[in-house]
């Protein structure tokens, strides 16, 4: 019994050891998985995209008889009202973004830190302009402008009508899609906002002395950089790709402007649209390239770390 008592771990541990290489070996190896379907579905979709845009760029340089011709594109940048459409439709988008930016990330943050019971009620606001159809929307603002200048003729509400009607510059363009992209800024933010933990970050700034400007642009708004920039990308398609309203208020931007042009020149019509593609391509990833740009983010000011 004496001489069994020390063999006994010895061989546990052989058969450990010897079964443990045993067992690894038997394993079954997994296999990669095949790349080739991941191909051909992203082959497929670049086809389904591609297509139509090379058809397109071929209509507008071939001309039949004549061969390859850039006319469509040289008369374009020299068109009557191309560049006026063009900034004016790229400044509607500017301030659209940054009127949509301010009233959401306020409200979106209060909600989020002192009265989480109402985020249903913002969102249920801000998913409205889904519901109402636009040309609804475009049909009260319609009536709106028109009683105004009737009935506010004596007071000095009436030179505000007047001045949101602007042709250089339609404000009443801005606060109508403002309100087309409250659901999609709405949508984005939030995100970022539950992808984060706001209270934590707002009361680590606040016990470092930070004011309430500096907890929201130095520390909350850097969080949300790839959100804001979401939101930013869908206002910008949204403006830039806008008919509906502008033309029944009248105003001419670069959708109108292309529609307008594309019954009497069909290949100029073509490569504008060529065009705007490509400059709202450069735009939206001008805008991704922003959001993955690194930022710091500092808790509290300056003074507030050297009294500390």
């Amino acid at each position: 019994m004496a001489a069994m008592t020390p063999t006994a771990p010895d061989t546990v541990e052989a058969g450990t050891s010897g079964t443990a290489p045993h067992a690894s070996t038997r394993r079954p190896r997994r296999r990669p998985r095949p790349r080739v379907w991941r191909g051909a579905v992203l082959a497929l979709a670049g086809a389904y995209f591609l297509t139509p845009l090379i058809a397109s760029f071929v209509f507008t340089v071939h001309v039949p008889g004549q061969g390859i011709s850039f006319e469509a594109y040289t008369e374009l940048l020299a068109a009557d009202g191309f560049t006026q459409s063009l900034l004016l439709s790229l400044g509607l988008a500017a301030a659209t973004i940054a009127l949509s930016l301010l009233l959401a990330v306020p409200a979106l943050i209060a909600v989020r830190i002192g009265s989480p019971r109402l985020r249903p009620v913002v969102e249920v606001v801000c998913m409205l302009p889904l519901v109402v159809p636009p040309i609804a929307l475009v049909t009260g603002i319609t009536t709106v402008l028109r009683w105004g200048p009737e009935h506010l003729s004596r007071t000095p509400l009436y030179q505000t009508f007047l001045a949101v009607q602007n042709e250089d510059f339609p404000v009443v363009l801005v606060l109508a899609y403002t309100v087309l992209a409250l659901p999609f800024v709405h949508r984005s933010l939030d995100a970022g906002l539950r992808a984060i933990d706001v209270p934590t970050l707002v009361e680590a700034a606040r016990s470092c002395g930070a004011s309430w400007p500096h907890v929201v642009l130095r520390v909350l708004l850097p969080n949300l950089r790839a959100s804001l920039a979401g939101a930013a990308f869908l206002t910008l398609a949204l403006v830039l790709g806008e008919f509906t309203i502008a033309s029944l208020l009248g105003f001419r931007p670069f959708a109108v402007w292309i529609v307008s042009i594309s019954g009497a020149q069909a290949r100029m019509s073509v490569a504008v649209s060529i065009l705007s593609l490509v400059i709202t391509w450069l735009l939206l990833l001008l805008l991704s390239r922003a959001a993955t740009v690194p930022a710091t983010v500092s808790a509290a000011p300056a003074t507030s770390r050297k009294e500390s």
